[in-house]
């Protein structure tokens, strides 16, 4: 398994773990992140989406799909600048951001994984 696979699947990982928490224990997480709790439905959805979206990437790291690692590093390099806009708008606490911050390290560690990866070929 190459390094940018690697750091796909652990990022698979935590995806799956975050869906986890935000299908059965929701409020839990929220609290942990200084975040208010919910009874609407709406962070289950978000739940059930991590979930879904850490099965592309488990199987997108299965297969070394490569155009797949790429184009999550960009994704995943904006949800920092989007949570940064949420919350600088009112619609979201600073901890939002946090989430964001794992993004980004994910992102970064697929893309050095990614130039390492060019560079040995």
């Amino acid at each position: 398994m190459s390094h940018a696979a690697r750091s796909i699947k652990v990022f698979a990982v935590y995806l799956g773990l975050l869906a986890v928490s935000l299908l059965l224990m929701p409020n839990v997480l929220l609290q942990t992140f200084g975040l208010p709790p919910t009874t609407e439905v709406w962070i289950r959805v978000v739940g059930m989406l991590a979930a879904l979206l850490g099965v592309y990437y488990w199987t997108a790291a299965a297969t070394e799909l490569t155009p797949f690692f790429r184009a999550s590093v960009l994704c995943r390099l904006t949800v920092p600048l989007f949570f940064l806009i949420f919350v600088a708008a009112g619609w979201a606490r600073w901890p939002l951001i946090l989430f964001g911050v794992i993004d980004a390290l994910g992102a970064a560690w697929t893309w050095r994984a990614l130039g390492r990866y060019a560079s040995a070929t």
